[in-house]
């Protein structure tokens, strides 16, 4: 990694609020690409999902999701679990930011794709008792449309609005399709 990369993990503990929004930006940025510093960084962030500190967990969250690309040991098979929790978190803030994100570690292989679309079709079913559900719902339709964005395949639209017809609600049912205008 280079002396600029590690300077904005470092910014990200700064008591400057707008340096460590600064790092974060460049980060969120740098893993929408591919990087070569992925692993150099990704233990200390698979620790950061169980930090006490929310932002450390949302931004753990965030960036992991995208470093997904970046992860040719395919260590996110391993560790999705721990990533997907956070998308629960009690800080609903904090779980938001990790569902926006989660979308992206569908981008690193079939296997991954796969993997995201499970989790989020289990939990649009039976995630209906969840605090905040249609938003959560939302971020996941979202979520499906960004991958089908990147990825163009048919079958993350067919979810999606078969995901969308489970919606009682023609309100939501409307919002939701919103999405995929």
């Amino acid at each position: 990694m280079d002396s600029i990369m590690k300077s904005h993990f470092e910014h990200l503990e700064a008591k400057d609020k707008s340096l460590q929004l600064e790092a974060f930006q460049h980060i969120i940025n740098a893993t929408k690409e591919k990087v070569d510093w992925a692993y150099e960084v990704w233990d200390q962030l698979i620790g950061w999902l169980t930090d006490p500190d929310n932002h450390r967990r949302a931004r753990a969250a965030q960036f992991l999701a995208g470093l997904a690309i970046s992860d040719p040991d395919k260590r996110m098979l391993r560790d999705f679990p721990a990533l997907w929790e956070v998308t629960k978190d009690s800080k609903f803030v904090t779980a938001r930011h990790s569902l926006q994100s989660i979308w992206k570690v569908g981008l690193a292989g079939p296997k991954q794709k796969e993997m995201v679309l499970t989790h989020i079709i289990d939990r649009f079913k039976n995630g209906i008792n969840e605090k905040h559900h249609t938003l959560i719902r939302y971020d996941m339709i979202v979520g499906l449309k960004k991958l089908y964005d990147e990825d163009k395949d048919e079958y993350i639209r067919e979810i999606a609005m078969e995901l969308i017809e489970l919606e009682k609600d023609s309100k939501y049912r409307k919002k939701y399709l919103s999405a995929w205008k």
